[in-house]
């Protein structure tokens, strides 16, 4: 069964994480959108936005603890406000190969 991991991060944070996650082979798919947040980060390089990143991960649900640390920690989470990280809902139906479809 597979799961989602997503996060919200700066920019240059969201790419650190993306280049990371798509060297590791327990990370079925990973995908990287950019836009610009008004709220989440101080740093702000268009006035009142700044550029972010949202980052969602598709993991084997056996291997989501360890994927969720590993972006908790590449993201610097603990020690910077660089955004937030979150799970969503198992995911039933997928076309992924060796899913439960």
């Amino acid at each position: 069964m597979f799961i989602e991991l997503g996060s919200m991060l700066s920019l240059a944070v969201g790419k650190a994480v993306y280049e990371e996650l798509e060297k590791d082979d327990r990370v079925s798919f990973v995908f990287l959108e950019t836009g610009r947040s008004n709220d989440l980060f101080e740093d702000r390089q268009f006035g009142e936005f700044g550029e972010a990143a949202v980052l969602t991960v598709i993991v084997d649900k056996k291997d989501e603890k360890e994927i969720f640390e590993k972006i908790y920690e590449t993201s610097k989470l603990t020690h910077e406000d660089n955004g937030i990280q979150y799970t969503s809902s198992s995911l039933i139906k997928t076309s992924f190969e060796g899913s439960l479809n």
